[in-house]
């Protein structure tokens, strides 16, 4: 990718990035009360369509446009909020709770932590979308979720 290219991308998700107004805190209450039960697994065929962090120990990946995982990390995960991209293990196209992990690309070049993944809960993204609509109608002004800018998502 051309200096140009990577520099436009970079800034497009600064400016995405930026704080808008709502938490973390708020942002993981928002996406937790839209989640599903937990589950195992889900299908993932090695790129994503969009992430957004939560905090330091949880986010949110949309594999497709309207399908989404709330997937809550062992712990922190550090460089989190600050990564332009994620990488997620899976096994044979299927990402598993407490084997595969997420790991942070473009943070602390020394740090590079793969986080475990603890536990998967599907999203719903048409009920998320509205309150975010909702929210925004009413006044207040939320983050949009980052599109994925590596060109591998670490399968």
């Amino acid at each position: 990718m051309g200096r140009s290219i990577t520099a436009t991308l970079a800034a497009l998700l600064l400016a995405a990035c930026a704080s808008t107004g709502m938490g973390d805190s708020q942002r993981l209450a928002l996406y937790e009360s839209h989640a599903g039960e937990p589950v195992t697994s889900f299908r993932f065929f090695g790129r994503l369509h969009s992430w957004t962090a939560l905090g330091d120990s949880a986010l949110a990946v949309w594999t497709r446009p309207r399908e989404a995982w709330l997937l809550d990390l062992s712990g922190t995960c550090p460089d989190l909020a600050y990564s332009h991209s994620i990488a997620i293990t899976s096994n044979m196209n299927t990402v598993h709770v407490n084997f595969d992990k997420v790991r942070p690309l473009g943070g602390t070049p020394s740090m590079n932590i793969p986080c475990h993944i603890r536990q998967i809960r599907p999203l719903d993204v048409t009920a998320i979308r509205q309150a975010e609509r909702d929210m925004r109608e009413g006044g207040e002004v939320v983050d949009e979720p980052r599109e994925d800018q590596s060109g591998d998502s670490g399968t």
